[in-house]
């Protein structure tokens, strides 16, 4: 009686991690066709794209399992969603160790402020530690601009174009050098400040403080991609996009703005797996990596770093760069 309720047990064990190996591998399979295709659904697609290289990590271990049950189809199906979803990722992970120019640094900072609760006196400190040229702030209200500026921002930044707003919508680019002001992108509410930075160095930098709307629901696509197709495309002036694009390289809009002529920043360092939202207290949500610094690409990238602020569900990021 024992060996037989053991062999049922023993099968009944198989039968289940049979089914998971195949489950596994088949969704890594379809996720892989589709964020290969080049064609991008709408919701909830847009929103669970995000987290394609946990969904890599996930065909990976798939393929361990189906190859420890012999279940050869099934190995193969995810070696195929293993190698494909590795390629789009796993550079992320590697530096570009190409040739920079040898020009003027620009440091830049970008903080996602979450409807201006973000924690005041620790943003200043990390202005101070940083000492960046400039300062990009997303979901800047009119309460969190006036204790900024309480706290001393505009001496530290002599020159800004801010754009305060009640809720998520409002922007800001501070600077330690002049600033020209140019026309906001406007979509949803969502207000993407523009400027042209005239560095010491010789050099005119346009900036843009990039925040569109977020995809987190049905009907919300629409506004986000008008929001990242609005951005400029790379060439004529030197262009640096900064903040919480609430997109990752795994967005179709995203990766037809790089290959237009920009460079993310974490990707050219090798840190593109480093996730910026959410920044705890958010449960068992993955981690993605929405915020960026995006430069184009005869500026050199020097580093990026990702930091904490208290307060937001976002990770402040940094990168220093180089002016040719």
């Amino acid at each position: 009686m024992n060996s037989y309720r053991e062999l049922w047990r023993y099968s009944g064990v198989k039968i289940v991690a049979s089914l998971v190996a195949w489950g596994v591998t088949g969704a890594a399979a379809v996720w892989a066709a589709l964020r290969l295709s080049g064609f991008e659904p709408d919701w909830p697609w847009v929103p669970a794209v995000a987290v394609t290289p946990h969904v890599a990590a996930a065909a990976g271990a798939g393929l361990v399992l189906a190859a420890a049950l012999r279940k050869r189809a099934a190995a193969a199906l995810a070696l195929a969603a293993t190698v494909a979803l590795g390629f789009a990722v796993v550079p992320r992970s590697l530096a570009d160790g190409g040739t920079e120019p040898a020009g003027a640094p620009l440091r830049v900072l970008a903080a996602n402020l979450m409807v201006g609760v973000a924690d005041t006196g620790e943003l200043m400190a990390l202005v101070a530690r940083l000492r960046p040229d400039v300062l990009a702030l997303q979901e800047l209200t009119p309460d969190a601009m006036e204790r900024l500026e309480e706290a001393g921002l505009p001496e530290t930044f002599p020159y800004a174009v801010t754009r305060p707003r009640q809720g998520a919508g409002g922007s800001a680019l501070y600077a330690r050098h002049p600033l020209t002001p140019g026309e906001a992108i406007e979509h949803g509410r969502f207000g993407q400040v523009r400027a042209v930075l005239a560095h010491p160095g010789g050099a005119r930098v346009e900036l843009v403080s990039v925040h569109p709307c977020a995809p987190k629901r049905y009907g919300r696509q629409p506004c986000w991609r008008a929001g990242l197709e609005a951005l400029p495309r790379a060439g004529g002036p030197l262009r640096v996009l900064a903040g919480d694009f609430n997109a990752t390289l795994d967005h179709l809009p995203m990766r037809e703005l790089l290959a237009s002529g920009y460079r993310d920043a974490a990707d050219v360092t090798g840190h593109g797996l480093r996730t910026t939202w959410p920044q705890g207290g958010w449960g068992p949500l993955p981690g993605v990596a929405i915020d960026h610094v995006v430069a184009d690409s005869r500026i050199g990238v020097r580093s990026f770093a990702v930091h904490t602020l208290k307060g937001t569900d976002h990770h402040p990021v940094s990168a220093v760069l180089t002016l040719p």
